[in-house]
């Protein structure tokens, strides 16, 4: 399955025809997520799960079904738009609260033996180069975060150019 999520509205997206695949599930903003809180409650008293009850309480469990997470968002200060940071944050019950070290650093061991590929698009007019060099590091410790097969970064002048890049 492919999982696009994108903060452009559901009426915008849905006029891109995308989502009309069967094997893509989209996670846009209907207006009921609520904010991670941080408890840990993923890990401890529902593994797996959120423990805030929305739409978007089972997001750990989607990835682990994706072969690919396409994010679609515009570039603030070179990181995501708010809401697909709040999902990016209520989906850590894909990760184990445990650690292992990658690379030198340390990170959170996977609860799934999955991987899946990791593309993001950004877009914005006036993205400057320091904010682009800032995403691709984002989008890369993510990448490592997630256990992804890698990543690939674009950037756009606008939600239109995303689109057409992606048809």
């Amino acid at each position: 399955m492919k999982m696009i999520v994108h903060d452009l509205s559901q009426q915008d997206f849905a006029a891109w025809g995308a989502a009309e695949d069967q094997d893509v599930l989209v996670i846009s903003d209907n207006g009921t997520i609520r904010k991670c809180t941080g408890c840990f409650g993923c890990w401890t008293k529902t593994p797996g799960r959120c423990v805030i009850k929305d739409d978007y309480q089972h997001m750990g469990e989607l990835l682990a079904r994706s072969d690919e997470l396409i994010i679609i968002t515009q570039c603030v200060y070179g990181s995501y738009s708010p809401f697909v940071l709040n999902v990016l944050n209520r989906s850590i019950s894909y990760m184990l609260p445990y650690f292992v070290k990658k690379n030198g650093e340390t990170h959170h061991r996977e609860r799934y033996p999955h991987t899946f590929a990791f593309t993001v698009h950004f877009y914005g007019d006036d993205v400057t180069e320091s904010e682009k060099e800032t995403a691709r590091a984002l989008v890369a410790a993510n990448s490592v975060n997630l256990n992804s097969t890698g990543n690939r970064v674009y950037f756009h002048h606008n939600p239109q150019a995303v689109k057409e890049a992606m048809i």
